[in-house]
């Protein structure tokens, strides 16, 4: 079972699922002509095609993702202490077509999971509160995302259940995805909230997800209703789905506006403005130890980007900028708000087509709470610059140089300059 009430060894739920993607392979059975061109598997992995069985698979509607990134971060100066760090991020994906296998018409089945190991490089050397990289987590292996979605009205309706990450979906920019810091994919005055943190990266929840997209895509209303508390805040190894009496609900609603010119699929071309707000059904204490009022836990939230300029005899390149700006309860938050500004380029030097540059910049503002209790600054301000190298298809090296200026709003830690590179493996 996908759900369940406590816990469930790691080794029977990795049995269950194989089980279940056995099952599924084996019922195919002989399915209309091939609709779409599959991927260039032997161009785009660097395990190719397996003989023809991944664009057999394809076809049949079960596509299969491995990819790897390796990321090592050097501490210069500042922080608790200078040193170097490795961390590794592994997972695999599964994203079945049901209407191809099973004759379920419009109907997608998704399974991720995925491991973590190394080094906790901002824990351990930096201190910040903004994490410095994206994949720092409990060394463990888990069911990251494990839904079923059923597409209503010529798709434009669709319901989700299961095993969800909000940050898949919401509150997300495409021009902000290439940075390794944290908060330009979840930002931090959400991914602060909760007992457990919210449904994001690494862990998911048991979830109910229901979205709207206009016919000409210019426009999406999306819903979730997850659990309160992902995962078990007892125990951070392995895949824990529970309902437990307290853990309450988060609510999150997005409403977006997408709209695109004509020609807009002949080249790479940004354009969304969205407003979030989110809340938990459950109160919680104020950060004041002595005040006795719990409070509710929420937020509301502002991100857009933009296509700046497109080259002319390429119109897949171009620069790109967001803004993200976000607000949170202030009596139990360590940050009452935060906001984000970036710029990218993509193909910027002659010649590298497919390599993008970026920076970003991030200011998390201290609640006056937290303030008055730790005697801290009133912000941090943390800086990436990085430069995404696409060596080919199927590999990617990245490297990334921050700045972080107050680091965690404590006016003992030394300002933060940070270098190292990622490496990203699609198999």
């Amino acid at each position: 079972m996908l759900c369940h009430m406590g816990n469930i060894g790691e080794r029977e739920m990795v049995k269950q699922y194989i089980f279940a993607l056995v099952m599924v392979i084996g019922c195919i059975g002989s399915v209309a002509a091939k609709e779409e061109k599959s991927p260039d598997w032997n161009g785009e992995a660097l395990t190719g095609d397996w003989g023809g069985v991944r664009s057999n698979l394809y076809d049949e509607g079960i596509e299969l993702g491995f990819t790897h990134k390796s990321d090592v971060l050097s501490n210069l100066s500042g922080g608790i202490k200078r040193g170097t760090a490795w961390m590794g991020n592994t997972e695999a994906r599964v994203k079945m077509d049901l209407e191809k296998l099973l004759g379920w018409k419009s109907t997608t089945a998704y399974v991720q999971y995925h491991s973590q190991l190394g080094s906790k490089f901002n824990r351990d050397y930096v201190d910040s509160f903004v994490i410095v990289d994206n994949i720092e987590a409990n060394n463990t292996a888990q069911f990251f995302q494990a839904w079923i979605q059923k597409g209503f009205y010529d798709e434009s309706l669709s319901v989700l259940f299961g095993l969800y990450a909000i940050d898949s979906e919401f509150y997300v920019n495409d021009t902000s995805a290439v940075f390794t810091q944290t908060p330009y994919g979840m930002a931090n005055d959400l991914g602060q909230s909760g007992m457990n943190a919210p449904p994001i990266f690494p862990v998911g929840a048991l979830a109910l997800r229901l979205k709207y997209t206009s016919q000409d895509k210019g426009f999406y209303a999306q819903y979730a209703l997850t659990d309160g508390v992902p995962g078990d805040p007892n125990n951070p190894r392995g895949t824990h789905i529970q309902l437990n009496k307290g853990d309450g609900t988060l609510s999150i609603v997005e409403l977006g506006l997408t709209p695109q010119p004509d020609g807009a699929d002949d080249g790479e071309y940004f354009n969304k403005t969205a407003f979030g707000y989110w809340r938990y059904s459950t109160r919680f204490s104020d950060l004041d130890p002595l005040n006795p009022i719990l409070h509710p836990s929420q937020g509301a939230y502002f991100l857009a980007e933009r296509t700046l300029m497109n080259e002319k005899d390429h119109p897949e390149q171009g620069l790109a900028g967001f803004v993200r700006y976000g607000v949170a309860s202030k009596d139990i938050h360590q940050s009452d708000w935060t906001g984000s500004i970036g710029l990218r380029y993509h193909g910027l030097i002659a010649g590298r087509d497919d390599d993008i540059a970026a920076i970003g910049i991030t200011v998390s503002h201290a609640s006056p709470t937290f303030q008055r209790l730790n005697n801290s600054l009133s912000s941090e301000t943390s800086t990436e610059a990085t430069y995404r190298i696409q060596v080919n298809p199927w590999l990617a090296v990245q490297p990334t140089v921050q700045y972080v200026l107050h680091p965690n709003m404590n006016p003992a830690r030394q300002n933060v300059w940070i270098a190292g590179a990622r490496v990203e493996i699609s198999f």
